[in-house]
C-alpha cells in the first residue's frame, strides 16, 4: 500500500465518535518553536471521517452529510498528489462548511528515496531546503482554499525502509524543515504514515525537535479507535493529536452517491474555516 495516497484508485479517511470541540493549545506535542506566536485556538474534530483521492462533487458531499461521517480529508497539493481536483475550490469549501463538513488538509510532498511512493524523491543534499519550500507551497494552497492560520496541514509520507539510515535521516530532515516552516507561517503540523515504517520513524525518533505534533497512523485492523491499538507510548500525541486509518477501499453509497473511501478514527485538528 506504499502508493496508497498517490493512486487514483486509492482513497482514505474516517473517524470515531461523532463530536466537535474547539480546544486551545492542543496538538502541539513534540513541537518546539510555537511559543513566540499567538496561535488561534485549535479546532478539533472527534469522530468518523472519510477520504477519497479526488474531492467529490458538491452534490455528493451534501448528500453524504449527516450520516456516518462528519469530516473529509482533501488533497490540497504536492508534487506527488495523484489526482486532479476539479471540485476542490474555495467556493466548494465555503459551501460545505456552511452545510457542516469539517476538513483535513493533506499534502503529498516529496517521498523517501528508499520507498516506492511517488516519483519526486527526497535527496539528502536538498532535504531541508525542499522541505521548507514545499511547506510554503502547502500553506499557500491551504490559504487559497480558505483554510486559515491555525489550521493543520497533514504531510503524507508513504512507506519506506526505515532501516536505511541515510534515507531515514533525509526523511527526518525534510519533515523537520517542513514542520518548522509550517509553524513559522502559523499552521499546525500533522503527519500521515504507516505504523510499520513512516509513522514509526516519527513516533520513535530520539530527537523530537520540530517533528509533527499530530500523528495520523495507518493500521488496517478495522478497529475504530485512537487508543486501544495505539502502538507507542501512552503519553505520546495526547490532547487531541491522534488519528487512525483503520479500513481502506470501502465502497459506500449514501444519498444516491457511491464513493470508495478509507475510514479513520479521528481525534485531532481540522481546518479553521468560515
Amino acid at each position: 500500500m506504499s502508493e496508497h495516497r498517490q493512486s487514483k484508485k486509492r482513497r482514505y479517511i474516517t473517524w470515531g465518535v461523532a463530536g466537535v470541540a474547539v480546544v486551545a493549545g492542543g496538538g502541539i506535542a513534540a513541537q518546539t518553536s510555537m511559543a513566540a506566536t499567538t496561535w488561534p485556538a485549535q479546532k478539533t474534530y472527534t469522530g468518523r471521517a472519510f477520504d477519497t483521492c479526488a474531492a467529490p462533487s458538491l452534490a455528493a458531499m451534501k448528500a453524504w452529510h449527516g450520516g456516518l461521517y462528519g469530516a473529509a480529508a482533501v488533497y490540497i497539493g504536492g508534487k506527488n498528489r495523484g489526482c486532479s481536483q476539479p471540485n476542490l475550490t474555495a467556493s466548494w469549501v465555503k459551501s460545505l462548511t456552511t452545510v457542516g463538513w469539517k476538513f483535513i488538509p493533506l499534502y503529498v510532498g516529496s517521498q523517501p528515496s528508499c520507498g516506492s511512493g511517488g516519483s519526486v524523491k527526497i535527496s539528502a543534499t536538498t532535504a531541508a531546503s525542499v522541505g521548507k519550500s514545499e511547506a510554503d507551497d502547502a500553506v499557500a494552497k491551504s490559504a487559497a482554499l480558505g483554510f486559515k492560520a491555525g489550521s493543520p496541514v497533514y504531510l503524507d509520507m508513504e512507506s519506506y525502509d526505515t532501516t536505511n539510515t541515510s534515507c531515514n535521516n533525509a526523511v527526518l530532515t525534510y519533515v523537520r524543515a517542513f514542520d518548522k516552516e509550517l509553524r513559522a507561517k502559523t499552521y499546525r503540523s500533522g503527519y500521515y504514515g504507516f505504523t510499520s515504517s513512516s509513522a514509526k520513524a516519527i513516533a520513535t525518533a530520539t530527537d523530537k525537535t520540530d517533528l509533527p505534533g499530530n500523528l495520523w497512523y495507518a493500521l488496517w485492523d478495522k478497529t475504530n479507535t485512537t487508543t486501544t491499538d495505539w502502538p507507542w507510548g501512552s503519553t505520546q500525541f495526547t490532547d487531541h493529536s491522534r488519528a487512525h486509518q483503520y479500513l481502506v477501499n470501502s465502497k459506500e453509497t449514501r444519498g444516491g452517491y457511491t464513493i470508495t473511501v478509507d475510514r479513520d478514527a479521528w481525534d485531532a485538528p481540522v481546518a479553521i474555516t468560515g
